[in-house]
């Protein structure tokens, strides 16, 4: 009985000390961990602000390969929601509740870990020489009021959510250097109209420019004479444009550019494509004929000189990277105000680049 009673005290004691150090405990716990990128403010700032990348640089994914997610709200901004369901890690939710632009994103974590109010930051500062770079702080706060037993979870807060943390702003600096540094709404760009468009079934002929010279009038005169060949098969063949020339990219290296002048084309009077593939002949001809699917791409407009496309391009795959579309195929810009007008700061284009 003396046994017992001696038990009970030292259990008592042992339960008096474990509730006066677990309110000694602080009631919330709050970490913070940071890098720097060179990528521009508006890539670093639509990347936090928007789940569609999550799982490409989050470690909570790594956990569980498997794991399900669903997004729903808007694509970015507040509201924007993740919810992963995983046998692993269970279930648990993400959901930007405060957004100021190239600032600070704010999330709302909802998991099976213990406390409450769980919040994780992200604060966007220029930093660097002339602020061309971005430092990037994510903090976590968690509050456990007069749970002891989350109080005392709280102690190991910066080893596991801030292993998690030192982890993801790794992944999430890698990702960031894979993306095309262009801020693609810097009005010096002219870029804009940026979005996803559906595109419909088309009929196209096409002659490979091969790989020329850079200069302005090479290119001109290598476009027009392609031009030459592909009208010489729609007249052969009752056939007329059904949209503006379009010049698809191989590469546009520093002193070569490699590419296609492609020409949409159907039926003379016919309001829309064929149903069935043309029965095109180009015998002794450099063009071929394809027909290409109905399909997705990103899409943007463009006005200036064409000597600015390449990096209208490169902005356009910035914009959709960031934006966790993956871009397959080449790019292409229809030349809507035709040949000559494109040579001159007036030219007008759409880009296109097909996604997954």
């Amino acid at each position: 009985m003396t046994r017992i009673i001696e038990f009970l005290i030292a259990l008592g004691i042992v339960a008096i000390l474990f509730v006066i150090i677990g309110v000694c405990l602080p009631g919330e716990r709050h970490i913070s961990e940071s890098i720097e990128t060179n990528r521009k403010m508006t890539i670093v700032n639509d990347t936090v602000n928007s789940l569609r990348r999550f799982k490409d640089w989050n470690p909570l994914v790594l956990r569980d390969p498997a794991m399900k997610l669903s997004y729903s709200g808007p694509a970015s901004g507040v509201g924007a929601r993740m919810e992963y369901d995983s046998a692993q890690v269970g279930q648990g939710s993400w959901e930007i509740t405060q957004s100021e632009e190239n600032q600070r994103v704010v999330y709302a974590l909802d998991n099976s870990q213990r406390g409450s109010d769980k919040t994780m930051t992200f604060l966007l500062e220029p930093t660097g020489k002339d602020n061309r770079n971005v430092k990037i702080t994510q903090e976590y706060s968690v509050k456990y009021g007069f749970d002891l037993f989350g109080r005392y979870a709280g102690l190991y807060v910066s080893r596991h959510v801030g292993d998690d943390i030192k982890l993801g702003l790794g992944r999430l600096q890698t990702m960031l250097a894979g993306v095309p540094n262009i801020d693609y709404r810097d009005p010096s760009t002219t870029l804009a109209d940026l979005g996803i468009v559906d595109l419909g079934v088309e009929d196209l002929l096409v002659v490979n420019a091969g790989n020329i010279e850079r200069g302005n009038e090479t290119i001109r005169q290598s476009i027009k004479d392609n031009q030459e060949w592909i009208k010489r098969v729609m007249d052969n063949n009752g056939l007329e444009a059904a949209g503006p020339v379009r010049i698809i990219t191989t590469d546009f290296g520093a002193e070569k550019y490699a590419f296609d002048v492609a020409q949409p084309v159907r039926k003379k009077g016919a309001t829309e494509v064929a149903a069935d593939e043309l029965n095109i002949k180009v015998d002794g001809t450099p063009v071929t004929y394809s027909r290409l699917p109905a399909r997705k791409a990103a899409h943007a407009t463009y006005v200036g000189h064409m000597a600015g496309l390449d990096v209208a391009r490169s902005a356009l795959r910035s914009w959709a990277t960031t934006n966790g579309h993956e871009l397959i195929e080449r790019p292409y810009e229809s030349w809507n105000g035709g040949l000559d007008k494109s040579f001159t700061q007036e030219g007008d284009y759409d880009i296109y680049w097909a996604i997954k």
